[in-house]
């Protein structure tokens, strides 16, 4: 655990006092450093790439859009949970040692996913950030070992879990000395859902997790709506309700939706990515992340 940081006495879950008055007892915001980035510091962060690395040429091509447009870090999927097993699974290492030279060429540090706690040492000597996915928010054994790693960890909300169930995710991290720690709001499973969105986005929860927490909130537009004509409004919701950040899928600006192997028809143009940037950029926010 950083002993350099203040926390007052609060944990990654503290529920306000019953009473208290309206703006107090709530915890400021931790920033996460990545490199240079102050995920939480006040400045929007866009996380951006690929829903999946397919190929060397595909990765660098979205990586270089996602720089030109101002983006700070690099998604992209060397394995990937799918709900089939006969769906595309990821290029494994290979995926990993082609994000690990995109970042050599860009300089955009690297968010991938790990779904294996045997893998959590692997994906960590390329990655700089590892993500746990929305499937694996209470895989426990997981968990620990990405808290062990001392990485950065962007820990995703479960399809249907509650706050409480996604906050007592992130203190199985915390408990290992990892306080790095980003939570991902990215759509809940309702009874409202694939009626046009392939999930609810809970954008409330931010301001709840606001006067639970210390740790940054990001916001996933693309796998909330399913469909990259909806992610820019979901994504200047997320940051007028105060969210720390996005996290967005990106194609090619002239590729084929019908030949990506993985989520497609979510993926944003680099023009439409450029915009939503300037957005974030534009949207300043106050100690605690709400928006001035």
């Amino acid at each position: 655990m950083d002993e350099s940081c203040d926390l007052s006495g609060w944990k990654i879950s503290h529920p306000a006092r019953p009473g208290a008055p309206e703006g107090r007892d709530v915890p400021e915001v931790r920033p996460v450093p990545i490199g240079p980035i102050a995920v939480g510091g006040g400045r929007p962060v866009v996380i951006a790439g690929p829903c999946a690395v397919e190929s060397r040429a595909q990765t660098l091509e979205i990586a270089e859009a996602v720089r030109e447009a101002g983006g700070d870090m690099l998604r992209g999927g060397a394995f990937k949970p799918r709900t089939s097993p006969y769906s595309f699974q990821g290029l494994g290492e290979k995926g990993l040692e082609i994000l690990a030279e995109v970042r050599e060429r860009t300089g955009l540090p690297i968010v991938t996913e790990v779904m294996d706690p045997r893998l959590v040492g692997l994906v960590s000597r390329y990655a700089d950030v590892l993500q746990v996915g929305s499937r694996n928010m209470q895989n426990f054994p997981l968990l620990v070992e990405v808290g062990r790693s001392g990485k950065p960890v962007l820990l995703k909300r479960g399809w249907s879990a509650t706050v409480e169930e996604w906050l007592g995710a992130a203190e199985y991290i915390a408990a290992e000395g990892n306080l790095r720690i980003l939570l991902c709001e990215r759509g809940i499973r309702t009874f409202a859902s694939r009626d046009g969105c392939r999930n609810t986005l809970d954008l409330t929860v931010i301001g709840l997790l606001r006067r639970r927490t210390f740790l940054p909130v990001l916001v996933d537009p693309s796998h909330a709506t399913g469909d990259a004509a909806l992610v820019p409004a979901a994504s200047r919701a997320a940051l007028a309700a105060g969210a720390d950040g996005l996290i967005i899928e990106v194609i090619g600006a002239t590729t084929d939706r019908a030949e990506i192997h993985c989520d497609g028809r979510q993926g944003i143009r680099p023009a439409v990515l450029r915009e939503l940037v300037a957005a974030a950029r534009a949207t300043p926010r106050d100690c605690r992340g709400v928006t001035r």
